[in-house]
C-alpha cells in the first residue's frame, strides 16, 4: 500500500509540475504579445494618467539608469517634469538654476542633495540632474525647459533623541508628514497647471489603491490598513488620473522571517522571465493574466487570494534581481567643510546611529549600497 501511495504522490505531482508549466507557457505568450519595451510602456500609460508613481528599491543602478535616459522620451511625450522623492523643496530654485545653467556644477548638485539627507552620497541619483541639464542644453532657444521637480523638504534630525513621540517627530518633520506634504506639493505644482509628471519614489509612496497592512491587536482580524501613503492621497482624489508601476524588486516576507526578501510571487514571475530570455519588459497587471499572479509575500497579510494586480497598476523588469547591480558612492559628497552636519543631521539616528568617525561614515553608505548583500537571500 505505501508503494502504491508513493507512486499516486508522484503522478499527483508530476501532473501539478505540467500544469505549472502549462501555465508559465500561456503567461510568456501572454507577454510576448501584450509586453512593450519598458520606455515605450511607461510613457504609453500618459495617455490616461497625469501622475505616474514609479516604485524603486533604493539604490538600484539599473533603476536609476533608466530613469536618467527616460528624460528625452518623456519631453517628447509633453511630459516636462520628473518629480523625486529624493530632494528639498526648499531647494529648488537652485536645482532649476542647476539644470538650466550654461555650465554644470556638480558640486552644487551634491550640495542640494546632501541638503536632503547627508547620507546619500550617491552618484546615479546626482546623475539624473545632470540628464535633465544635457536635455535641456539641447533644446533650441526659447523652447520649453525640462524640470526635476524635489517633493520634499529638509528634515531636521539635529535634535532628535530617544524614541518617536509627536512631539519628537513635529520637531524632526517641521512641515509636517511627508505624505501631506508632497500630495499638496503636486498639486500646486502639476495639477493646478493641467500638466504631468512622472514621480521616482520608494515603493511604499507609490501604492494608490493598494492599503499596506499593519499587525493590530485591536483590529478585526488584529489587521489594519494604511491609507494615507502618497498614493493612496492622489489616489483618493482623483481615481485613475494617478497610476503606480512598480520597478521589479524582491518583496517584504512577513517580520521576523528569514529570508528577509523573497521573490514576488513566490518565484514565479522570474522563472517566467527567464522564459522570455529575461528580456526588458513594461506590462499591465490589472485585468490581464499576468496580474493574477498569486503573491504570498508580507504585502499579502490580510488579504485572501492575493495578486500582483492587488498590488500595482503596471509592472516593469528590467533585469532578474540576481544581476541587479549596486550603485556608486560618490566620495566627494562630504568632506571636512560638512562634516558636522553629517553627524548632527544624520537621518533616522534611533535606526541607524550617527557616525563617530569618517571612516564609520562611509562605511554606512557602502553597506546601504551593497545591493548583493541586500538581496543575497532573493538571489
Amino acid at each position: 500500500m505505501k508503494k502504491i501511495y508513493i507512486l499516486f504522490c508522484l503522478l499527483l505531482l508530476s501532473l501539478s509540475v505540467e500544469a505549472q508549466e502549462k501555465k508559465l507557457d500561456v503567461l510568456a505568450a501572454c507577454l510576448c504579445n501584450e509586453g512593450m519595451a519598458p520606455d515605450d510602456y511607461l510613457i504609453s500609460k500618459f495617455n490616461d494618467a497625469d501622475i505616474i508613481l514609479l516604485g524603486e528599491d533604493h539604490g538600484v543602478k539599473e533603476n536609476l539608469d533608466f530613469v536618467r535616459n527616460l528624460i528625452p522620451k518623456l519631453y517628447q511625450k509633453g511630459i516636462y517634469m520628473l518629480g523625486m522623492e529624493f530632494g528639498a523643496y526648499e531647494d529648488q530654485a537652485q536645482l532649476d538654476s542647476l539644470i538650466n545653467a550654461p555650465e554644470y556644477d556638480e558640486q552644487l548638485a551634491r550640495k542640494l542633495m546632501f541638503n536632503y539627507n547627508t547620507r546619500w552620497a550617491i552618484v546615479e541619483y546626482m546623475s539624473i540632474y545632470k540628464a535633465a541639464w544635457e536635455w535641456n542644453r539641447s533644446l533650441p532657444e526659447g523652447a520649453k525647459k525640462f524640470r526635476v521637480l524635489n517633493i520634499s523638504y529638509c528634515y531636521n534630525w539635529s535634535e532628535f533623541e530617544g524614541a518617536r513621540t509627536p512631539e519628537n517627530m513635529k520637531k524632526v518633520f517641521p512641515l509636517g508628514n511627508t505624505e501631506d506634504f508632497r500630495c499638496s506639493l503636486l498639486e500646486r505644482e502639476v495639477l493646478a497647471f493641467n500638466q504631468k509628471i512622472l514621480v521616482l519614489t520608494g515603493t511604499p509612496h507609490a501604492f494608490t489603491f493598494y492599503h499596506f497592512p499593519l499587525y493590530d491587536y485591536t483590529s478585526p482580524g488584529f489587521v489594519r490598513y494604511e491609507e494615507r501613503f502618497l498614493g493612496n492621497l492622489l489616489y483618493s482624489k482623483y481615481g485613475e488620473r494617478v497610476l503606480s508601476v512598480a520597478l521589479h524588486q524582491p518583496f517584504p516576507n512577513y517580520p521576523n522571517h528569514q529570508p528577509v526578501w523573497v521573490s514576488p510571487v513566490a518565484g514565479e514571475l522570474e522563472v517566467l522571465m527567464r522564459k522570455a530570455d529575461n528580456k526588458a519588459v513594461g506590462f499591465d497587471l490589472k485585468n490581464t493574466p499576468l496580474g493574477k499572479l498569486r503573491d504570498n509575500s508580507y504585502y499579502s497579510m490580510g488579504y485572501t487570494n492575493f495578486t500582483l494586480a492587488d498590488l500595482f497598476d503596471g509592472y516593469i523588469f528590467l533585469k532578474p534581481i540576481k544581476e541587479l547591480s549596486s550603485c556608486s558612492v560618490d566620495y566627494k559628497f562630504m568632506d571636512e567643510m560638512n562634516w558636522d552636519r553629517a553627524v548632527s543631521n544624520n537621518p533616522d539616528p534611533d535606526w541607524h546611529p550617527r557616525p563617530q568617525s569618517k571612516e564609520q561614515y562611509w562605511e554606512m553608505v557602502e553597506s546601504f549600497m551593497n545591493i548583493e548583500k541586500r538581496y543575497v537571500d532573493v538571489q
